[in-house]
């Protein structure tokens, strides 16, 4: 079944579908078609929020909160239907898919909960008879671009701290996955959430991303895709003194040391690796090997890849779904061709079927080679030799990305060294790449974030807010 999927702009559904969505596990099926709007219609929205936002600001945050719960309860109940939809757009499995969805009820439920203990600070004044306190106040529209990869829970954990803290939305969702986003919107504004604090805006990146981005009543932009479409986001956004968050690429790796048990090791690398089809900006893509478990550790490792099941995400006994587009595979498959040119051993490799990729694992790679630098964003990982400790966490921070970073080992201290010298956002020991908590901190440093404002956690609100002091003397 095809569905149309409208701008909602007011509350009201607007834009004619045109841009065709095709499930990537089956192509002759079109899973949803959506507009491809104009900064026109992205000013429309943002005038919309402008409208809507100092109204809802006045609410007080247990009420705003209350339209998050609830939201995320009309989320659970809907789940099943939700997570399909999301295996048919993208091509997760059925089982990522359900839990993608969960983490998006748990995220409106965790900010929802937060407007109970939305408050500023106490604080002592050095003159007598006069209090202190301060304020978060919303900063009023804020504009979200989000990617294919996680298409209802990276929306959900931007939205929801913006809305919490009384803020008006305008969001443009990536153009291959626009039924997730719908789901969400539909959920919110059946809970209660008034017309025009969250409008949607379909498109390209080109035109509706880059409206949203330059718009000037937008007053923030929280953003989530490549490093080179973030880089030039930036520097729109901050020409004109907005604020920006970013949220880029990654060239995750991991360190796998002589003492590390070798099944376990095997099996954290490969969900790194090969979950979600390697489609996560924390996929692990580059392992780094000591010599006393080289050679157990990438046989296993290989014995992972070849035991994957490729297929259609609704199928039960797919272990890996498909890749999302052939644009995507075009560029997986360019990096193994020259991978195999550089002569890396890739083992067995199998052609590709459809949008079908089976996981591949190179060894014998040099860590200068573009297979160890470059970002992939598939089932595709770099196995390089290194002689010990200490060359190996120089590989690892030998990066131009700072996103993840793991290591494998019995040694606590050993751990503890590497989460202090780790260069990156997020450090795992003994624990994949992916996989986050929503009340942890997450972001990265260099090529892989703004490294400002952190995303999830309590702390996400501090990118919707500005801090406001405020002095009362009781003396008159």
């Amino acid at each position: 079944m095809t569905t149309h999927v409208h701008n909602i702009v007011d509350g009201a559904r607007t834009g004619q579908p045109t841009a065709e969505r095709r499930n990537p596990a089956r192509a002759e099926e079109v899973v949803a078609v959506s507009p491809s709007s104009s900064a026109a219609d992205v000013d429309a929205a943002v005038g919309a929020a402008e409208k809507a936002q100092p109204s809802w600001a006045a609410m007080t945050p247990v009420a705003r909160g209350a339209v998050l719960l609830d939201a995320a309860d009309l989320l659970r109940r809907r789940q099943p239907q939700i997570a399909e939809d999301l295996v048919r757009e993208e091509g997760k499995t059925r089982a990522e898919a359900m839990g993608e969805v969960r983490r998006a009820i748990d995220v409106l439920r965790f900010f929802g909960a937060a407007g109970w203990r939305s408050t500023g600070e106490t604080l002592p004044s050095v003159v007598p008879h006069t209090s202190v306190h301060t304020r978060a106040e919303p900063l009023g529209v804020v504009g979200l671009v989000t990617p294919w990869n996680f298409p209802i829970a990276i929306p959900a954990w931007k939205m929801a701290p913006a809305l919490v803290s009384g803020n008006a939305v305008v969001i443009k969702p990536a153009e291959l996955t626009p039924l997730s986003i719908d789901h969400l919107a539909t959920a919110l504004h059946d809970a209660g959430l008034p017309a025009g604090v969250l409008n949607v805006v379909h498109g390209q990146g080109s035109v509706a991303g880059e409206a949203l981005a330059s718009h000037p009543d937008v007053a923030a932009l929280s953003f989530t895709g490549s490093t080179a479409v973030g880089r030039h986001l930036h520097d729109v956004v901050s020409a004109r003194r907005a604020r920006v968050q970013l949220e880029m690429g990654g060239k995750n790796a991991y360190l796998v040391l002589d003492d590390a048990d070798v099944e376990h090791a095997a099996a954290t690398v490969a969900a790194g690796a090969f979950g979600l089809t390697g489609q996560a900006c924390t996929a692990t893509s580059r392992v780094y090997v000591t010599p006393g478990i080289r050679d157990a550790f990438l046989s296993r490792l290989r014995e992972h890849a070849a035991a994957a099941r490729p297929g259609d995400g609704l199928d039960d006994a797919t272990t890996i779904g498909p890749v999302v587009s052939q644009a995507q595979l075009d560029k997986d498959l360019a990096a193994i061709e020259g991978a195999v040119a550089a002569g890396h051993d890739g083992g067995s490799l199998a052609d590709p079927d459809g949008l079908l990729l089976r996981p591949v694992v190179f060894s014998d790679v040099d860590h200068g080679s573009p297979l160890a630098r470059d970002e992939v964003f598939g089932p595709v990982v770099a196995v390089v030799d290194v002689a010990d400790y200490e060359v190996g966490l120089a590989r690892v921070n030998d990066s131009s990305y700072g996103l993840t970073a793991g290591v494998c080992t019995r040694d606590l201290g050993t751990a503890h060294d590497f989460a202090a010298r780790a260069r990156v956002g997020v450090v795992k020991v003994n624990r994949p790449t992916t996989g986050l908590d929503l009340n942890v901190p997450f972001g990265g440093v260099r090529d892989s974030s703004s490294n400002t404002f952190r995303e999830q956690g309590a702390r996400a609100v501090d990118f919707y807010t500005w801090s406001k002091s405020v002095y009362v003397g009781h003396d008159v």
